[in-house]
């Protein structure tokens, strides 16, 4: 029971063991912001794709209307409305605190 190594330790003693091998190692800092960058790129990527999809609903009633064309108006206006809530989903996912 004397060799057991906690987990913390042997991350660092595997860590050591690269970085004297010459392979490299990647690390984090303390207190690294990463997470709550990679977290607003995920929200503005995802409120850019909502608004584009939101746009494209309104051209494609647009151009449904112009043409009388009742499903496709319909069609039109369910993806101007998952536009919205997909912009609605990224701002709220914005809001997450770790």
């Amino acid at each position: 029971m004397k060799n057991i190594i906690p987990f913390h330790d042997a991350i660092g003693h595997a860590i050591a063991a690269r970085q004297a091998a010459g392979q490299g190692v990647v690390t984090l800092a303390a207190n690294s912001n990463m997470l709550n960058s990679v977290l607003d790129l995920f929200s503005q990527f995802a409120t850019i794709g909502g608004g584009v999809w939101l746009v494209w609903g309104a051209i494609t009633v647009g151009t449904n209307m112009k043409d009388q064309n009742g499903p496709g108006m319909q069609s039109g206006a369910w993806q101007i409305v998952g536009g919205g809530l997909i912009i609605a989903a990224a701002l709220l996912f914005k809001n997450i605190v770790l």
